[in-house]
């Protein structure tokens, strides 16, 4: 008999162990990634201070409005181009990049690219 492997579980104990590694600060803050099924979310976060400095998701009507469906890879582009320029605009090069225990491929790489390219550091 096989037994059950809880991937929520499995999620959330990746994603402490990141946690306990990486922290940001106001210089320097960690872009927190949240990805479900339809959406994604990313938000810059002052760990010192335990404020958000800016945050973009798939559901923005920035984002919205470029035509790019909400779950695809285009999206992901969009809010990672987004939130670049509105960290940027506040004066932030650096980031920390956080995943959130997801695996760095498709939307949540495709996030990451598209910060880089809009001339963050990560």
């Amino acid at each position: 008999m096989q037994s059950f492997i809880d991937r929520k579980a499995v999620r959330r104990r990746i994603r402490y162990r990141i946690r306990k590694k990486i922290s940001g600060s106001a210089g320097r803050p960690r872009v927190a990634v949240f990805r479900s099924q339809k959406h994604i979310y990313a938000q810059a976060v002052d760990d010192d201070l335990g404020r958000t400095l800016a945050h973009v998701s798939s559901q923005d009507t920035t984002v919205v409005g470029q035509g790019a469906k909400s779950w695809d890879r285009e999206a992901a582009k969009l809010v990672g181009t987004a939130i670049a320029e509105k960290l940027k605009a506040s004066g932030i090069e650096t980031v920390v990049f956080d995943r959130g225990g997801n695996i760095f491929q498709g939307r949540v790489k495709a996030l990451a690219d598209a910060m880089r390219e809009a001339g963050l550091k990560l």
